[in-house]
């Protein structure tokens, strides 16, 4: 009983602990112009290394690519043709969204209801 005790004691002055620690965080100052400018320059750097990024990418799959094909030309094998993969377009906007199947019948029922009523 002690144990309960002291353990339900221990937990609610953590929790009154951490609560007051969090509620005294004053919100962070608005960015100065130095702030700002710093922001930009990060985020153009930032954008120049995933484009040097994406760009060291496709050079790697490009010779990836061709060791393929030149192993599979060395064995006598044919080299297969690539496919294309389309990605999932999104539909347009303000576009109807198609009802599935189970959805229609349930319309139509609750249709059949009302015309009842």
């Amino acid at each position: 009983m002690r144990q309960r005790m002291r353990v339900a004691t221990v937990t609610c002055a953590f929790l009154l602990g951490a609560t007051a620690a969090w509620a005294k965080i004053p919100p962070p100052p608005p960015p100065d112009e130095k702030a700002k400018a710093a922001a930009e320059v990060k985020k153009a750097k930032d954008a120049a290394a995933a484009e040097k990024a994406k760009a060291e990418q496709a050079a790697v799959e490009d010779a990836t690519v061709k060791n393929f094909q030149s192993n599979m030309k060395k064995m006598g094998r044919p080299v297969p043709k690539p496919v294309p993969v389309a990605a999932a377009s999104p539909p347009a906007k303000g576009a109807a969204v198609k009802p599935q199947a189970n959805a229609a019948a349930a319309e139509k029922k609750a249709a059949d209801k009302g015309a009842k009523k």
